[in-house]
């Protein structure tokens, strides 16, 4: 079983996908500790209610952010931690931290890597026209968003589409994409070469997405 360590700021979306998805029998994976950074963040119920190890480890309770990230290594040392997962938290990682775990690292993203890193991800792809956006899975770098692709879950937009509807339907892709993306790292599928993922097993197929749909 790898441990996992979960990152959150707020209410726990995420979370609560992975927790349900460690929860499932035979599922390769158990969280052994939930950390906030925030003590009022939602998730942290979610963590507590599933009896996981639930604490805050406040970045204003350390002078700077290298004694922050040096209380969150030291607790995830300590609860054995194999492997981060990083869901809604709002605190930029520095390259100590990233290159500590280095590949042990992940994060989900609401677009598909590279295009829309940062914030407003869904505004940005109504404002551009897109047709489809959705959610990436990745190894975590020093830089903000980037990192080894593991997978990536698309989903239309549609022109009626507000930030609020784009986001709903992206979220519900995370919820089934995070989950997968943990099964292919604990099952011992998933390598990384010269920044690049490489999944062993996975059916071949040259099928395209499209959007709209082709006539």
């Amino acid at each position: 079983m790898l441990k996992i360590g979960v990152l959150i700021s707020g209410r726990g979306s995420n979370l609560q996908s992975l927790i349900a998805a460690c929860a499932a029998s035979g599922f390769p994976a158990q969280i052994a500790c939930v950390i906030s950074n925030k003590a009022e963040a939602r998730g942290l119920d979610h963590a507590r209610a599933a009896n996981i190890p639930a604490l805050v480890i406040s970045h204003r309770d350390y002078a700077d952010r290298p004694a922050f990230e040096a209380a969150l290594d030291a607790a995830l040392a300590q609860h054995q931690v194999q492997l981060v997962c990083l869901a809604g938290f709002m605190r930029i990682l520095t390259a100590w931290f990233t290159e500590r775990w280095r590949d042990r690292l992940i994060n989900i993203h609401p677009s598909l890597l590279p295009a829309f890193p940062g914030l407003d991800t869904h505004q940005k792809a109504i404002d551009y026209g897109s047709k489809l956006t959705g959610c990436t899975v990745h190894f975590v770098r020093a830089e903000m968003d980037h990192g080894p692709i593991i997978l990536q879950a698309a989903v239309p937009v549609f022109p009626e589409d507000t930030e609020e509807t784009l986001s709903a339907r992206v979220l519900k892709a995370e919820h089934k994409a995070y989950p997968t993306a943990l099964r292919l790292i604990a099952d011992n599928r998933v390598n990384v070469f010269e920044e690049r993922t490489f999944i062993s097993d996975v059916p071949a197929s040259d099928e395209a997405l499209f959007s709209p749909p082709k006539l």
